[in-house]
């Protein structure tokens, strides 16, 4: 019993640590250039020219009421790292500071 104990301790540590070095994250300097980075002047504009990506969020009591319950609303924003989901300013701005110390800027 104790064998299987340890056994079973021993898988769950692994699929952990499995699943933490395969987090999904993208290098994006994979994705830019040095060249392309250093074409933005600052975190401002690199999130601006990063892809857009659109969300269907929940509509708010006043859109119903003002147009009708078939209403949908929609959120656009800014995917700095590519993974296809909208990034946060916080996210934006650490893919900025990783991509600026790898090139140096």
């Amino acid at each position: 019993m104790k064998f299987y104990k340890l056994l079973l301790i021993a898988f769950t540590t692994f699929s952990i640590q499995a699943f933490a070095d395969t987090d999904g994250s993208i290098d994006v300097s994979t994705i830019m250039t040095k060249e392309e980075f250093l074409t933005y002047k600052d975190v401002g504009e690199f999130i601006d020219h990063s892809p857009k990506v659109t969300i269907e969020v929940k509509p708010e009591v006043s859109d119903i009421n003002q147009y009708g319950a078939g209403v949908i609303k929609t959120l656009t924003g800014s995917d700095c790292n590519r993974d296809g989901v909208m990034d946060d300013n916080k996210t934006c701005n650490a893919v900025y500071y990783r991509l600026w110390l790898k090139y140096q800027r």
